[in-house]
């Protein structure tokens, strides 16, 4: 694949599911086709039902996902166990691939200290929830696999919204000069809550921005599973080269709301626009339309890939509930290794209130 320099917008499937003129399909066999799709499946499955257990008030903050399966999953199929994640709030779709159990993410949305604890097997980062602060996390990380000469690689996602916070700038201009073999993936789903990205910057693309850090820079269609998954292939390739980072932007929509905290997208977006969208450039449909000229998929899968999710949800969420409440001493001592005087003040005042009531 020739690498544009964040221009041109990359695409191997078009809205109807068709490798469009001059493009291959990537070098992946049926299963691994089938794999992403059924995990594209899961997370749009997880996605409604989470939605609904937030409205039942059985789980806390919560950020929809749906439109943006094919970021958060073709991409991590392109990349290893041993690589380094650091997922946004809106990413627990890429951590449930790369091994973090559903549980974990249920723990984390309710407010549970032990929903934030990865396994150890699992090389990942909790979701961050300040805005662009792992980018410089994912450079670190990046740089560190440079000097030990290690075959890893670190990304970061995030939204279009963090490019316009300074950690993304520090983070990539770090990353590009100490050639880090880090992946800076941006989502860039339209809008920040409901900023749209015309007000995000006077640039043509976020994926031209790595000019100004020598870095590659790739615009691929978000909702293109096979061109997500080759761009960050190659990407990886060239990081694991010694050939330096690479920032992605990635096209796609945020089909629901910013959060489930309020966030109403009929107030800054039109009706008109969200079905142009889901409409026509769902990115489940075009891999499934792709997978079906292919006789790789069919309706009894879908179903069954549908059912076996809900179950597990079902089966996490009671598990979950039946979990003891987090307590405010809990998150104190939790918090440093070491607990600075000024919190064990805090800690003690708010003890002895407890103890008076």
């Amino acid at each position: 694949m020739e690498l544009k320099q964040g221009t041109e917008m990359f695409q191997i499937l078009n809205e109807n599911g068709e490798i469009v003129n001059d493009q291959k399909a990537p070098d992946l066999s049926d299963d691994e086709l089938k794999d992403i799709y059924s995990w594209m499946l899961r997370i749009r499955t997880f996605d409604g039902r989470a939605i609904k257990l937030n409205r039942q008030g059985r789980l806390g903050f919560y950020a929809p996902m749906a439109g943006q399966e094919a970021c958060q999953i073709a991409s991590m199929a392109a990349l290893k166990k041993s690589d380094m994640l650091y997922p946004s709030y809106r990413d627990v779709g890429t951590a449930m691939y790369h091994g973090l159990p559903m549980e974990n993410v249920f723990l984390n949305s309710r407010g549970q200290i032990t929903g934030m604890k990865t396994p150890d097997d699992v090389n990942a980062y909790p979701p961050q929830i300040i805005i662009a602060a792992h980018v410089l996390h994912c450079a670190g990380s990046g740089w560190a696999f440079r000097l030990r000469e290690e075959d890893h690689v670190a990304i970061a996602f995030f939204g279009d919204g963090a490019t316009s916070e300074g950690d993304f700038h520090e983070g990539l201009n770090f990353a590009g000069v100490y050639d880090a073999n880090s992946i800076f993936f941006c989502q860039n789903n339209q809008y920040a809550i409901s900023v749209p990205f015309h007000k995000q910057t006077r640039a043509e693309t976020i994926a031209q921005k790595a000019v100004a850090y020598g870095i590659a820079g790739i615009r691929v269609d978000g909702n293109d599973a096979l061109a997500v998954y080759q761009a960050t292939k190659d990407a990886a390739d060239r990081a694991r080269k010694g050939e330096g980072p690479t920032l992605i932007e990635a096209v796609t929509y945020r089909v629901g709301p910013h959060t489930m905290a309020g966030d109403d997208p009929g107030r800054y977006r039109t009706k008109e626009e969200e079905e142009g969208w889901t409409s026509k450039k769902d990115p489940l449909k075009r891999l499934r339309q792709y997978l079906d000229s292919k006789n790789l998929w069919s309706d009894e899968e879908e179903e069954r890939v549908k059912e076996e999710v809900l179950n597990e949800m079902n089966e996490a969420i009671k598990k979950v509930e039946k979990a003891p409440k987090g307590t405010v001493s809990e998150l104190i001592d939790d918090l440093y290794a070491e607990t600075p005087a000024i919190l064990k003040k805090q800690k003690d005042e708010y003890l002895s209130w407890k103890e008076g009531k």
